[in-house]
């Protein structure tokens, strides 16, 4: 099994910059939003790696019309700096941020621009 990382890539524009944190079997658990700067991105990179271990920074979401489930993670000042897949169950959700808070922390960024 690989070691969990945080994938940083480009999008279609010339100042599009996103991340991914995937876990050691390669599954993105964590996405970013689209920042206009490389240092943008890497900063916020750096706010999930300090917020992650944390519960109160995560928020839990139920979307009542297509009964799914996800979560936001939120930077010390409210701010999402990440948002989960969508899952099937609460249960799926949680296990979803215990594996952000497990592999977050540590793990290296792979710089794919």
């Amino acid at each position: 099994m690989k070691n969990p990382k945080f994938e940083l890539f480009s999008g279609i524009g010339k100042n599009d910059y996103f991340f991914n944190l995937k876990a050691g079997n390669g599954e993105k658990i964590l996405g970013s939003e689209s920042y206009t700067s490389k240092h943008a991105a890497v900063h916020s990179i750096a706010s999930v790696k300090r917020n992650a271990p944390y519960y109160k920074q995560y928020e839990r979401r139920f979307n009542s019309d297509n009964n799914t489930y996800t979560f936001v993670l939120k930077a010390e000042n409210g701010e999402i700096i990440g948002r989960s897949e969508t899952y099937p169950s609460a249960y799926s959700r949680d296990e979803g941020i215990e594996a952000v808070r497990r592999n977050a922390p540590e793990a290296p960024t792979d710089d794919l621009t």
